[in-house]
């Protein structure tokens, strides 16, 4: 079985597809029992599949993000929200700014109907954004620009860079502060910021240098010349499939033309992308050694995510009202029954994917400190 297979790496493109399949399908969903679900299986497979990487850790700030999000949007609508209902839940002397301030309203009653939809909207966006959340904790960010096709490695490089750098400087801070404390000085408080700066900064361009000097060695950003002809063939295709993918993209949410039409242009810009991206990659020099693993593992985790979708947008086009929250009247919602067996296969992963290869940690050389009588 999947689940018994010897702990991996999962392919970090995996991940990404399975989040974004929840994430589209959080964007057309207004039923909050159906974002909660949602919710309840991002957060079982994070848990389960979550490594012991930097990266991994983050998880956490998303959901605390998400809960801003739901309380920011519950406290707008009590400001200075549109007040229509009911069913009145509290009530608040309504005070109105003056006409240059186009005579807003702040405060007034609340009303049951509002907060549910207030709270349902901000629900909604708080969904997309753990679903990246969950796709940044279970994808190797490193593995990911590696994977990235040769026309687009200086943006893969500089990926790699900013990652690199960023905990190449927190633990630059962590040390610079230990060697501080040890020698008495003063480690807090904004007084201490100026000689905590400069030797940081230091010690993280160092180690930038060094990156860029190895990364040099190893021959990143050198490129193949190619005849003009070729190089205004390569500009032509990108230029024309990246403006295809734009127009076919606005076919899509402007509907005037028929479906097929539309599909048909967007399909072939992508095409024309992935042609220009084969031609460029002509000019790349690097020699691939990474190869990341394709296997039943990614297959299952890539169909779990397609299926949600899949199932909103079926469930969508023969029963909208059940991905919806009824509020004038305000009643419980439907339970879309295909919409959640969907969302208990794409749980699946969280138990039939292999467990994540741990990440080993470099560990600075301890320093013993004799304090003598």
């Amino acid at each position: 079985m999947l689940g018994q297979a010897a702990p991996r790496s999962l392919n970090p493109w995996a991940w990404w597809i399975w989040a974004v399949g929840m994430a589209v399908s959080a964007g057309f969903v207004n039923n909050p029992l159906v974002l909660l679900c949602m919710i309840a299986v991002l957060w079982l497979v994070v848990v389960a599949r979550q490594g012991n990487a930097p990266w991994a850790r983050a998880f956490g700030l998303y959901v605390a993000l998400a809960g801003f999000i739901v309380a920011f949007r519950l406290g707008m609508y009590v400001l200075v929200g549109v007040k229509m209902g009911k069913l009145l839940l509290l009530e608040f002397p309504r005070l109105y700014l003056p006409e240059w301030a186009a005579g807003i309203g702040i405060l007034g009653p609340v009303y049951w109907e509002g907060v549910v939809q207030a709270g349902v909207d901000g629900l909604r966006l708080g969904t997309i954004i753990i679903a990246v959340g969950a796709a940044n904790t279970l994808a190797n960010p490193k593995q990911l620009v590696r994977s990235l096709p040769a026309a687009l490695g200086e943006v893969g490089t500089a990926v790699v860079i900013a990652l690199s750098l960023a905990p190449q400087f927190a633990e630059s801070l962590v040390r610079v502060r230990r060697a501080q404390g040890l020698r008495g000085e003063n480690t807090t408080g904004l007084r201490s910021i100026p000689a905590l700066l400069l030797p940081v900064l230091q010690d993280t361009l160092e180690g930038a240098l060094k990156l860029a000097a190895s990364m040099d060695s190893r021959g990143y950003g050198r490129r193949a010349l190619l005849p003009r002809g070729q190089r205004r063939l390569n500009t032509a295709v990108s230029f024309c499939g990246l403006v295809g993918v734009c127009v076919g993209l606005y076919l899509l949410l402007d509907a005037t033309l028929p479906p097929l039409v539309n599909v048909g242009v967007l399909l072939v810009s992508c095409a024309l992308v992935f042609v220009a991206l084969r031609l460029q990659s002509k000019r790349s020099q690097v020699t691939r050694y990474f190869r990341p693993e394709w296997a039943g593992a990614e297959w299952l985790t890539v169909g779990c995510g397609l299926l949600v979708a899949m199932s909103v947008f079926f469930t969508k086009a023969i029963h909208p009202s059940a991905l919806l929250q009824p509020n004038f009247p305000l009643a419980p919602p439907e339970v879309p029954w295909l919409v959640i067996a969907s969302l208990l296969v794409a749980a699946l992963p969280a138990v039939l994917t292999p467990e994540p290869a741990p990440v080993a940690r470099r560990r600075s050389p301890r320093r013993k400190v004799e304090m003598s009588a």
